[in-house]
């Protein structure tokens, strides 16, 4: 249990619109409590469940957001994608890139808005978000929305027939700026894999982008 109770705290410390460019930064929220493992998360951790992999993820995560914000911000977001992907087919990969296409480039702040509406660090469209259970409003705290986003991210899954490549472009929509979102969020995740120093088990997506490509 101790040693269990140090791997917690390691972990601590590691740890939908298209056109960011036009994203506004309103009044920053209040600060937000710091995100404890659930129930669940501890059950994984005593079972070890792939979590040497979760955890190298999480760690090259917060090294790639620490370029976009400040450190401890980065380390909680990276951790949020550790613990909301637990359980799921999704890797804390899977949402990063998310994050990075959506808001990266305005230091992922949860008072984010699109000029369509999407709220917060994962950019939720307000039905989307209450098709998933949550008020519009609760988009603007990061685990909140990094929960909606898997749900999201699943339900686009169910449309692409389980192609998790096609669900991520989905995401964002159809058309020329879900094929612009594509390329971007391809090179966000390139940056994670070098972080990573690429290895084989989170490389699987490309060969499928590659088939995508040629069909």
């Amino acid at each position: 249990m101790k040693k269990l109770t140090y791997l917690l705290a390691g972990m601590m410390l590691i740890g939908v619109s298209c056109s960011p460019a036009g994203l506004r930064k309103e009044a920053e929220p209040t600060a937000q409590t710091a995100v404890a493992p659930d129930p669940e998360v501890l059950r994984l951790m005593e079972q070890g469940v792939e979590l040497d992999e979760r955890q190298r993820q999480a760690r090259a995560i917060a090294a790639v957001f620490a370029r976009r914000t400040d450190s401890e911000r980065a380390h909680r977001l990276a951790y949020l994608c550790y613990q909301k992907t637990l359980g799921t087919r999704l890797m804390p990969l899977d949402l990063a890139e998310i994050a990075l296409a959506e808001t990266g480039s305005v230091g992922f702040s949860s008072a984010a808005v699109s000029p369509k509406g999407a709220i917060g660090v994962w950019q939720l469209m307000p039905s989307r978000a209450e098709s998933h259970g949550y008020r519009p409003e609760e988009m603007r705290n990061d685990a909140k929305c990094a929960e909606a986003a898997v749900r999201e991210l699943y339900s686009k899954l169910d449309m692409a027939n389980g192609n998790l490549v096609r669900a991520k472009k989905l995401y964002c929509g159809v058309g020329p700026e879900a094929d612009a979102y594509e390329i971007k969020r391809r090179r966000y995740r390139r940056e994670i894999l070098r972080e990573l120093g690429a290895p084989a088990p989170v490389q699987a997506e490309e060969p499928r982008i590659i088939l995508e490509q040629a069909s």
